[in-house]
């Protein structure tokens, strides 16, 4: 894999994760299938960039997940539907250490052998990311994600 510093990033169908990191010179680190790179923005200002080169705000795609799933936290978010790139957060978007991962790259998840509140997510290219999450959460924002793919893919085509 490379490995590249930008200041901006497009998400794009090769992001598989975006990680917040605690560095001097980037604050996001950008999985993508066979790159990785660190970027100088903030991970929730990436994804709202790319909800609006899909079509509209994060807020107005969060509302509309809510009000057709009646989910009201850790909202998946349909970044570009027609592209289908759609994302779930690990904690509040709106906590720092919050991550991004992209489902539709997701091979599967495994509980972490030593760290209870751990899994580890494979990816369909092998690459594996630990993150302090449980296996259960993980699970759960899995399920509301293929819930959110189903809607809002539904909604793409008929429209």
């Amino acid at each position: 894999m490379t490995v590249e510093i930008l200041l901006d990033y497009t998400i794009n169908q090769n992001t598989i994760a975006i990680i917040t990191v605690a560095h001097i010179d980037y604050q996001t680190k950008v999985i993508e299938k066979n790159a990785i790179f660190y970027v100088k923005k903030p991970a929730l200002e990436l994804i709202k960039n790319a909800c609006l080169i899909g079509g509209s705000s994060y807020e107005g795609r969060k509302i509309a997940v809510s009000y057709h799933m009646r989910v009201k936290h850790k909202v998946p978010i349909p970044i570009n539907p027609i592209l289908h790139i759609f994302a779930f957060p690990t904690h509040s978007p709106t906590q720092y250490h919050c991550s991004w991962i992209f489902p539709s790259h997701v091979k599967a998840i495994e509980k972490h052998p030593t760290k209870p509140n751990h899994t580890v997510i494979i990816f369909k290219n092998s690459y594996k990311l630990e993150i302090p999450v449980s296996y259960y959460q993980i699970e759960k924002q899995l399920l509301r994600s293929a819930g959110c793919i189903i809607q809002f893919s539904e909604l793409s085509v008929t429209s």
